[in-house]
């Protein structure tokens, strides 16, 4: 393999990571806490939820991805790769997920919890859209593709996951205390 394949092959397997970490993060932590705001849940019980998500979501990520590039890895020197051919780094790929993952879940935290309570609910779906428009829009530069389409992709999968997940806690209307 060349030099120049290998770099670049490097830079995706830490890019697919970053970028689905971090999207990850903010989807699922904006999911989650919509979803315990439309049943109601209070700031105190929107931080617990949002924190416990941040705290899990990161592990998860990270150890997701160490085994999954590991498991790679593993199937690379199975079929005859040498250790110096093998592109796949579980510990890069696993760090970078899980510090992408902690960032972007972040965003929703801060957002549905901050001091503008009146409009929490419109602040996290601005903040998210934004955030994941920024997202679609480095991934697509990164890997010189289309960005509408990638933005698109990324504030369509947020959009129903925020939106059916408040749905679902406005649905079942139960408080967590």
């Amino acid at each position: 393999m060349l030099r120049r394949d290998k770099a670049l092959e490097r830079k995706l397997n830490w890019l697919r990571a970053a970028v689905l970490g971090a999207n990850d993060g903010i989807v699922s932590v904006a999911g989650l806490v919509m979803g315990v705001a439309g049943a109601g849940g209070d700031q105190p019980t929107l931080v617990l939820a949002g924190v416990a998500a941040v705290v899990a979501g990161s592990i998860s990520m990270g150890g997701g991805e160490y085994v999954s590039v590991s498991s790679q890895r593993d199937a690379e020197i199975a079929y005859g790769r040498s250790k110096l051919e093998v592109n796949a780094h579980p510990w890069g790929a696993a760090w970078s997920s899980f510090i992408a993952f902690a960032l972007g879940a972040l965003l929703p935290l801060i957002a549905i919890t901050g001091p503008w309570q009146e409009v929490r609910l419109q602040a996290t779906v601005v903040s998210v859209v934004l955030a994941l428009t920024l997202t679609g829009w480095w991934a697509a530069w990164a890997a010189k593709a289309p960005r509408a389409r990638s933005i698109a992709r990324n504030v369509l999968v947020s959009l129903l996951t925020m939106g059916i997940s408040y749905a679902i806690g406005t649905l079942l209307g139960v408080t967590v205390l």
